[in-house]
């Protein structure tokens, strides 16, 4: 099935500079584009902001993805209305010019199907109080995003998207999408409220930020990922389901936590390593124990915080993970193994290889968990060319 649309109508904002990077604003309904263009007055500065009309009526838009029912017309119009989007995006960002979504309520599921779509197109994207197109052919795959920092706001007495739908995003976005998902959730129903609006705000800002300094990494899992510091060369999968890990900060293992013998014989392992001085860690919460390599040559994205020479910390008994930085390859790699889960600020206010690792269930564990941990040292210990840029200089709390 083919369907032509007229050209979009856009509302500007921001930067003219056809180099800015470009955040998009998707409303749910109609002709909105003017409401949802407001927004750009509560975003960073710098960036251009483009609010595209949706291509269906006044009472349907982008929301009739989000409400209706499933199957393959649900499907065929979503393919579609992404063809015209990509058509006019084509031609306004061309290739090497940073592109960031962000959609509000039915706004939020064509948001989230382009990415689904074709994640490397994109720096990231805002799913702000609405689904993503489950069941409309699009892949929501494991490890999709990986790699992807993404942003989710909801509103805990939101009526208008079915509860399903938004449990079932978040749990996606923050679970088995494998993306670094900054999330925020408020008491607040179907709307954008100021404390979201500020969150937002700061989550553009730093995705922004390191992209226009570091560049973009690659998106989702590439394949055969080595792992020279393991037995056979290679990560095998974790067995069991993924433990329960705090959504917000400071980021948390809440279940299914090491034996406290086990994190102490880790300790022990990884104090151990050439050049490594452990003590309490300089970025974690009270009781966290840090691995620092104060004359680690490795680039700063070795480094949790450039400036504390922290490559790892292992988190309190109660806690039992750690948090340490790996090249974007083995980041991803872990993740969709089970092994770990991304930092929600990987890519954006930290290292995009920022995550955090379960703690060892048994002896078996342990080997695997140390042998992650020593690809990490690795990481920090290899010299790079001069050219590497460093962060700002204010070190944020990394857990």
């Amino acid at each position: 099935m083919t369907t032509s649309f007229a050209p979009p109508a856009v509302a500007y904002a921001g930067s003219d500079d056809p180099d800015a990077p470009l955040v998009v604003l998707l409303h749910g309904r109609g002709s909105h584009e003017r409401e949802i263009i407001s927004l750009a007055g509560h975003l960073p500065r710098g960036a251009a902001y483009a609010a595209v009309r949706a291509p269906i009526a006044e009472g349907g838009g982008f929301a009739w993805f989000a409400n209706r029912g499933i199957g393959r017309p649900v499907a065929e119009s979503l393919a579609d209305t992404m063809s015209w989007f990509r058509t006019w995006l084509d031609e306004v960002a061309p290739a090497g010019r940073p592109v960031l979504l962000a959609g509000f309520s039915g706004g939020a599921a064509f948001a989230g199907g382009l990415v689904l779509a074709d994640p490397a197109r994109y720096v990231g994207a805002a799913i702000l109080y609405g689904t993503l197109p489950f069941d409309a052919g699009v892949p929501v795959t494991p490890s999709r995003l990986a790699n992807l920092p993404m942003f989710v706001a909801q509103g805990d007495a939101d009526r208008v998207i079915p509860g399903e739908l938004l449990e079932r995003t978040w749990s996606y976005l923050l679970g088995e999408s494998g993306a670094p998902t900054w999330a925020h959730r408020d008491p607040g129903g179907h709307g954008i409220t100021p404390a979201s609006l500020r969150q937002l705000a700061e989550w553009i800002q730093a995705r922004l930020s390191r992209v226009l300094q570091k560049g973009s990494v690659s998106v989702g899992v590439p394949a055969d990922v080595a792992w020279p510091t393991l037995a056979g060369g290679t990560l095998p999968r974790r067995d069991g389901a993924r433990p329960d890990v705090a959504w917000s900060i400071p980021q948390q293992q809440q279940s299914d936590t090491a034996p406290t013998e086990l994190q102490e014989l880790l300790y022990a392992r990884v104090s151990a390593l050439v050049g490594v001085s452990a003590g309490p860690s300089r970025i974690s919460v009270p009781g966290a124990r840090g691995f620092l390599l104060e004359n680690g040559a490795g680039p700063d994205e070795a480094f949790l915080v450039p400036q504390a020479r922290e490559f790892a910390h292992l988190h309190p008994a109660y806690d039992g993970s750690l948090h340490l930085a790996l090249p974007t390859d083995q980041a991803a790699d872990l993740v969709a193994r089970g092994w770990g889960t991304p930092h929600p600020w990987a890519g954006g206010r930290l290292t995009p290889g920022f995550v955090m690792v379960f703690g060892p269930r048994d002896d078996a564990e342990l080997e695997v968990v140390a042998g992650i941990v020593a690809a990490s040292h690795a990481f920090a210990s290899a010299p790079v060319d001069a050219e590497s840029s460093s962060l700002p200089q204010r070190a944020p709390s990394a857990n």
